[in-house]
C-alpha cells in the first residue's frame, strides 16, 4: 500500500506535523510505501475556474507541482490530510491542491453527475485550531475545517476512517497522551491495510 500524507500547514514541525507524524509512527515502511508532501513548499498556478478539466480529465494550466502531486494522489492507495483551521476552513494551499485536481477525485457523467475516482481508498483527517474546546466545535471552527477536507474526500469515494483534532492550541501547545494515542490507533489501522 501505498499512502500520501498532506500536510498543508505552514509549520513543518507544528500540530498538524506531529499529529500527522503520531499517525505515521506505527504504519510498517518495510511493508507500506509512506511519502510526505509539505503543501506550502508547492509551487503551483492559482487555479482559474475553467472547467476544462472536466472533458480533458487534467488540469490545463502549465505543468507544475499540482499536476505533480495529482498524480501520485491518484497512484496512492490512501491519502492522510492534515491542515490547520483557517477561518473554519482547511489552509489554502490545500485547498488549491484540491482545486487543481478534480479530475483525480471526481469524473462526471455526460448527464453532468460526478461519479468517484478514489473510491474504497482509506482517508484521515488531522487538523489543529487554536479555538478551544468546546468552540472549536460549536463555531465551527475545527468542525468546519474536518467538513471541508472530509468533502472533498467524500465525492471522491473515499472510505473515512476518521480524524484527530487538537482545539486551543493557542492557550495549550502541548499536545495530549490522549490524542497522540488516538493518532497512532489510526496508524495501525492504515498499517493493517
Amino acid at each position: 500500500m501505498k499512502y500520501i500524507f498532506l500536510n498543508g500547514s505552514p509549520r513543518k514541525q507544528g500540530t498538524v506535523a506531529q499529529l500527522l507524524m503520531a499517525v505515521r509512527e506505527d504504519i510498517d515502511e518495510n511493508k507500506h510505501d509512506l511519502e510526505w508532501i509539505n503543501v506550502y513548499d508547492l509551487q503551483m498556478k492559482q487555479c482559474c475556474g475553467c472547467m476544462k478539466c472536466r472533458s480533458t480529465d487534467i488540469c490545463i494550466l502549465p505543468e507544475d507541482d499540482a499536476h505533480r502531486v495529482g498524480r501520485k494522489i491518484k497512484d496512492s492507495d490512501g491519502v492522510i490530510v492534515g491542515t490547520p483551521t483557517h477561518w473554519g476552513n482547511m489552509s489554502t494551499p490545500l485547498k488549491l491542491l484540491f482545486d487543481r485536481n478534480v479530475p483525480v477525485f471526481i469524473g462526471e457523467k455526460s448527464s453532468g453527475m460526478p461519479f468517484p475516482r478514489q473510491k474504497g481508498k482509506p482517508a484521515v483527517v488531522v487538523t489543529a485550531c487554536t479555538t478551544p474546546w468546546p468552540f472549536n466545535f460549536i463555531f465551527s471552527e475545527s468542525r468546519g475545517a474536518v467538513n471541508a477536507v472530509r468533502e472533498v474526500l467524500k465525492y471522491a469515494g473515499y472510505s473515512y476512517l476518521g480524524k484527530v483534532v487538537k482545539p486551543g492550541t493557542k492557550k495549550d501547545g502541548r499536545i495530549r497522551k490522549s490524542l497522540l494515542n488516538r493518532a497512532r490507533s489510526i496508524g495501525i489501522k492504515l498499517n493493517k491495510m
